[in-house]
């Protein structure tokens, strides 16, 4: 399972707001109850008997009883390779009265005669009995338990480690985790240079990648090449087979007059395009800093990718192809970073020089992005060689379980699901079953990885998060999880809780304040736009609601002066997180109270 999924159960009774406030289940809200001593819904590691930090909710988008499923989320990811053992107990109606274990159940656990069809299970629950024990769990007690094995960091991540490797090896550079700049630059052409404002340039242009798909381009659809058929095959290339990517620069004027320009990839949004790079605040962050951005299109999820996505919607048996296509786009995000980086290739052009002398800085690369850019750059971040340092702009990470239900940008998808798939009481579990593919292209399957405890041949990385209250299209709750997976700690105070933001006051419980500054660490800083702009976000795994009182933020951070400076002040060869706010809740340039 992924480390992410969710636990998903139908409990009869336990299907309706009041005998879920009966039940005493720890929410979304008040996640440190999942380690109360009689909370009802525990999950245990059983390698090491530890309660698993989790919230439980009623699925709200179910239209019946009958199909109101409960899911239980991890806060924190669950472990790669380890097996988890879910114990419900003391469950409750809406009157109150303890729900009776399933009968199939009830003879496991009393040590009754067990069908034929069941005995196979017997070793099985005498291990979840006995992690159980351990813990302190009555058996008696329980209405139902299970295990279930997260997949291991190889199953996650090997694909995509396998062919970053070849692609590099090819330049000639085989040491990804030392941190030097070895090999070729990869080959490139300029297309064209222009104007953008009296204080910008930009640069544009394409170039040349390993093609690990069995057919690269901006709107391809097929998926990885494989030159075997066993389950553990990792993806090949076709021999010969290259891909092109476009790719466009802004290099300030500043740039090189007198000091070179830091160099950063920037990370554009959802079904977008390289050319986000010229957005205002994009544009913006290079003037008043001095920052040359580059990007390129992040394949699976650009604008060529629209009618594939779309169709895979209704057909999920294809799902695999948008997850293929995202690492290979990873693949070309890191090859465009090596080119800016290498002597020999941006450094080396007429077109990234300012009066004969350098405008470029090849001393160091970072990464920007925001929405797509920050969720697909928290997974560049973690198998990244030549940058070690990243922000990650209103991210967060768990499509399937966390982010999809939650976002407004998902409506147009949801619908088409919808026609395929009418019956919405699987859709928790479709989605949890799509999860196991996504987190090959997603930070939920490399978020244990991102920071101190790099991948194989990997540099460890440092990762400031700018996410914002009540986001409409990334759910705060899902860059939470994210921040105590990857170990960041957090600025306080985090919220205004003289406002109706009190109600999120748990919203970071276990992730750590940073005590001092300037900070050293990976950090997570939410930018409030304020209660006159906009409100709490919903608790239930349904999408906010845009009004004139509660306006999507999702915008508000990246716009907003004192955000671009901290990030400034982050992206250096020696960069920390600086308190811009004052020791107080951060606020947007257009915070109303």
């Amino acid at each position: 399972f992924s480390p992410g999924s969710a636990a998903i159960v139908h409990v009869p009774g336990l299907d309706n707001a009041r005998a879920f406030q009966r039940t005493g289940a720890g929410g979304l809200l008040d996640m440190s109850q999942a380690f109360a001593k009689r909370q009802p819904i525990v999950i245990l590691d059983e390698q090491t008997g530890r309660r698993q930090l989790i919230w439980s909710e009623l699925d709200a988008n179910a239209t019946s009883p009958q199909s109101t499923d409960l899911l239980i989320h991890p806060g924190k990811n669950f472990t790669d390779g380890h097996t988890s053992v879910v114990a419900l107990r003391n469950l409750r109606n809406a009157s109150g009265r303890t729900i009776a274990a399933p009968s199939w159940f009830a003879k496991l656990r009393d040590g009754r005669a067990l069908p034929a069809a069941e005995r196979s299970q017997s070793g099985r629950y005498a291990r979840i009995f006995n992690t159980l024990s351990r813990a302190g769990i009555a058996r008696s007690s329980l209405y139902e338990a299970w295990d279930f094995t997260i997949a291991s960091r190889q199953n996650l991540t090997s694909r995509l480690l396998a062919i970053r490797n070849d692609a590099f090896a090819q330049l000639g550079d085989h040491n990804l985790a030392d941190g030097k700049v070895q090999g070729r630059a990869p080959a490139y052409t300029i297309t064209g240079t222009g104007t953008l404002t009296p204080q910008l340039q930009k640069v544009e242009g394409t170039f040349t990648v390993p093609c690990y798909l069995v057919t690269c381009g901006a709107s391809a659809t097929t998926g990885f090449h494989y030159s075997s058929r066993k389950p553990d095959a990792l993806p090949t290339q076709i021999s010969g087979n290259l891909a092109t990517a476009p790719f466009e620069c802004i290099i300030p004027s500043s740039a090189g007059n007198p000091l070179p320009a830091r160099l950063s990839l920037y990370g554009h949004g959802l079904l977008g395009s390289h050319t986000e790079v010229e957005a205002s605040n994009v544009e913006a962050m290079a003037v008043e800093h001095n920052m040359v951005f580059c990007a390129t299109d992040w394949w699976g999820l650009a604008s060529g990718d629209t009618p594939f996505d779309a169709g895979a919607s209704g057909n999920l048996s294809v799902f695999e192809t948008v997850v293929d296509r995202l690492q290979q786009g990873v693949v070309n995000t890191l090859y465009l970073g090596r080119l800016m980086i290498n002597n020999a290739g941006f450094a080396s052009n007429p077109a990234f020089t300012t009066a004969g002398h350098p405008a470029i800085d090849t001393s160091n690369l970072f990464y920007d992005g925001n929405s797509q850019g920050g969720i697909e750059g928290g997974m560049t971040t973690a198998v990244a060689p030549d940058f070690r340092r990243a922000t990650l702009g209103v991210s967060g990470m768990n499509y399937g379980n966390v982010l999809v239900q939650r976002s407004t940008d998902f409506a147009p998808f949801a619908k088409i699901l919808q026609g395929s798939y009418p019956d919405q009481s699987l859709y928790p579990v479709i989605l949890d079953v799509i999860q196991q593919l996504w987190d090959r292209g997603d930070p939920d399957g490399y978020a244990q990885q991102m920071t101190s405890n790099p991948l194989p041949d990997t540099p460890s990385h440092t990762v400031l998060m700018q996410i914002a209250y009540g986001d409409h299209q990334v759910s705060m709750y899902a860059a939470a999880v994210e921040a105590r997976t990857i170990g960041a700690s957090v600025h306080g105070p985090a919220l205004d809780l003289g406002t109706n933001r009190a109600r999120d006051r748990n919203l970071f419980y276990g992730v750590p304040v940073i005590a001092r500054y300037p900070f050293a660490g990976s950090a997570i800083v939410i930018w409030d736009g304020g209660p006159g702009l906009v409100q709490p976000p919903p608790v239930a795994n349904i999408t906010p609601t845009d009004s004139a009182a509660n306006n999507d933020p999702h915008e508000f951070v990246r716009n907003t002066p004192a955000a671009r400076q901290q990030k400034s002040d982050f992206l250096q060869a020696n960069g920390t997180v600086v308190d811009v706010c004052a020791g107080k809740p951060c606020h947007t340039y257009n915070y109303t109270p």
